[in-house]
């Protein structure tokens, strides 16, 4: 190895002593063919071990970014199927919730008219019982005011005639006669 090592050095050293180019640096014949051979070595030897390895290394990673595009692709279409699920479910908690308020209005509403119903029903019953208490006073004020009149005709008729009259009998022919008066008004 140290031969052509020291052969090159040689030739650089009379190369500058001719005032050239030292000569590895000059295109020569040899110097072609060798760069030729070595690079055609090289694309061979990337050509066998390299160049697969890249290739192979390129479409794992088209397939791994395939791979996730299709997840990620799916991921998006199972994202959009819950979001569609999920605002199905938000309008039918606002239909099942205006529902439950209508169904709140409703009940209200017919408790409101029950307890209308039945304020009007006592009412009702408190009037005719009033009603029933007044025509019954009426009559006891009646009774009493034709006891009063028999009493004050009598005790009148007594003073008239001067005498005491049978009080059982004579109230019953003025009750008899006040009758016939009443009817006839």
């Amino acid at each position: 190895m140290t031969l052509p090592l020291l052969l090159l050095i040689q030739e650089a050293e009379h190369a500058v002593e001719a005032g050239g180019l030292p000569a590895p640096f000059q295109p020569t014949l040899g110097l072609v063919i060798w760069t030729w051979v070595v690079f055609i070595a090289l694309l061979i030897v990337l050509a066998k071990f390299v160049y697969p390895g890249l290739v192979k290394m390129t479409a794992d990673r088209e397939a791994t970014i395939n791979q996730q595009l299709a997840e990620a692709k799916r991921l998006q279409a199972e994202a959009e199927a819950g979001l569609e699920e999920q605002r199905a479910l938000l309008a039918a908690a606002r239909g099942e919730a205006q529902a439950i308020v209508g169904e709140a209005r409703d009940a209200a509403e017919r408790e409101r008219a029950s307890a209308v119903a039945r304020t009007r029903t006592e009412q009702e019953e408190i009037l005719a019982r009033a009603k029933q208490e007044i025509a019954a006073e009426g009559e006891r004020a009646k009774a009493e005011m034709r006891r009063e009149a028999v009493d004050l005709a009598i005790a009148a008729a007594g003073k008239v005639i001067g005498r005491q009259l049978d009080a059982d009998a004579d109230r019953t022919l003025v009750e008899d006669y006040l009758s016939e008066i009443g009817s006839q008004a």
